[in-house]
């Protein structure tokens, strides 16, 4: 079945459950037929018992006919009217029968006799219907009347109907199958032409997608749903040769710097105040190649695959005390507040290290942008079935055109670029991805010269 065509799949399991149906219809057809046929029969069967009865003398000691009835009979001719008729006695000897019988006789059990039974039997080799019932006087059995009708007709009735049906079924099935074959065969054309015009589409023309059917089907669905496959791999593509790109752009500039700086330094002979200097130059853009280079495997750790998440009771409050005191150097340096505003005894089931990253990066940043003297808070408090975490500066905050920007990688605000305030623009991009992996929605508010609140709500 699987090296056959998908049309010619359909047109079998079409033909199949046609088949099936078809079959039930004949044989209905038949025995309703045969069921018509016997009624029939069965009908002039007890039309002639009633006639005999009323042509016949029934006393106690039997049965007998009235002569002048009985020559008149038109049963006495087997051309005219092939109805046989026999009278018995309850002893099952024969009383007298019609002269189309000649020398053969009815089959009658007397003693398995039942009114009114209908059956087939034989007659001479030659299948007939037969009737049979008991004539009573008084309450006693005094005879039997049998009556019997030629089944040849009828026979070949039901033969000629039975071979027509046998001959009939396999050429319909033939004709169903062909029939639905070229039906199925138009009906998945859309589907060969989904096929084309996806072989058609490649790396070098991703911009392309299958036209959409006029009728709004399962099919207009299909093509609607590889074109947003479609979309989705071409925005991948896009950003990965941006990321690619800037990516590139960002170690070659502090390598550059460190190239050029050793250049200068090997022209002439220098001091070693000067050798110093330069030196350790060198290693602070080193040092800036590797933190850039850890974000970028950290970045693309969650890129290519969803990070196992541990979940765990987290204490939010003693997470953000560890964090703010990782930072105490720059906040001491820069002569900094933080304001505290957590609720009491405040716990949520996530994994504590991507929790970590998201809210290391974030106070990080809101110390790194803070001017001197500033404050920032802190704040966390339950809100019906969420947390709420808010991290608020009074820093340099970010100019309305590149909010949009913040999350994209190695972007960096045009406030952050112009007070020289170090930074690979790659933080916030593994702040978004982390926040994707545990189900946590990241907002940001900023004014340039006034600052920035971002609210995560968990």
């Amino acid at each position: 079945m699987n090296s056959i065509s998908f049309k010619s799949r359909i047109a079998v399991y079409f033909s199949i459950s046609t088949a099936l149906l078809v079959f039930i219809v004949f044989v209905v057809i038949y025995f309703t037929v045969r069921s018509a046929v016997y009624e029939d029969l069965d009908h002039d069967l007890d039309t002639e018992i009633k006639m005999l009865t009323a042509e016949i003398r029934v006393t106690g000691k039997g049965i007998s006919v009235l002569g002048e009835e009985w020559k008149e009979k038109e049963h006495n001719t087997l051309d005219i009217n092939p109805i046989f008729v026999q009278l018995i006695t309850p002893e099952g000897n024969i009383i007298i029968k019609s002269p189309n019988l000649k020398k053969a006789s009815l089959l009658f059990d007397v003693n398995n006799a039942e009114d009114r039974l209908h059956h087939n039997t034989f007659l001479g080799g030659a299948a007939v219907r037969q009737l049979g019932i008991s004539v009573r006087y008084k309450g006693k059995n005094v005879g039997y009347i049998v009556v019997a009708t030629p089944m040849e007709d009828a026979r070949q009735l039901l033969e000629n109907l039975q071979n027509t049906l046998a001959i009939a079924y396999p050429a319909l099935l033939i004709v169903l199958f062909s029939v639905a074959r070229l039906l199925a065969g138009k009906s998945i054309k859309p589907v060969q032409d989904i096929t084309e015009a996806s072989a058609r589409i490649h790396k070098e023309n991703l911009s392309s997608r299958i036209p959409l059917p006029l009728n709004k089907d399962e099919l207009y669905t299909l093509s609607q749903t590889i074109n947003d496959l479609l979309q989705r791999i071409e925005n991948a593509v896009e950003r990965e040769k941006q990321f690619t790109s800037d990516a590139s752009h960002e170690l070659r500039t502090p390598l550059a710097v460190i190239k050029g700086t050793l250049e200068v330094l090997i022209r002439k002979e220098r001091s070693l105040k000067e050798y110093e200097e330069k030196i350790n130059f060198c290693l602070t853009e080193l040092d800036r190649i590797n933190t850039m280079v850890d974000q970028l495997l950290l970045l693309a750790r969650f890129e290519s695959q969803k990070q196992l998440v541990k979940n765990e009771p987290v204490s939010i409050n003693a997470l953000l005390y560890d964090i703010a005191a990782r930072h105490s150097k720059a906040i001491t340096d820069k002569n900094l507040k933080i304001i505290y505003r957590l609720q009491k005894d405040l716990y949520i089931t996530t994994d504590e290290h991507l929790l970590s990253i998201i809210l290391e990066n974030l106070v990080g940043n809101a110390v790194k942008y803070s001017v001197t003297n500033a404050a920032i808070e802190l704040v966390a408090a339950r809100k019906e079935d969420r947390l709420e975490i808010l991290i608020e500066d009074s820093g340099i905050g970010i100019p309305e055109n590149d909010l949009k920007k913040v999350f994209n990688p190695f972007f960096r605000s045009g406030a952050a670029t112009r007070n020289n305030i170090a930074g690979t623009g790659i933080g916030l991009s593994i702040v978004k991805r982390v926040c994707e992996l545990l189900d946590i929605s990241i907002n940001i508010e900023s004014k340039a010269g006034k600052g920035t609140v971002v609210r995560l709500t968990v």
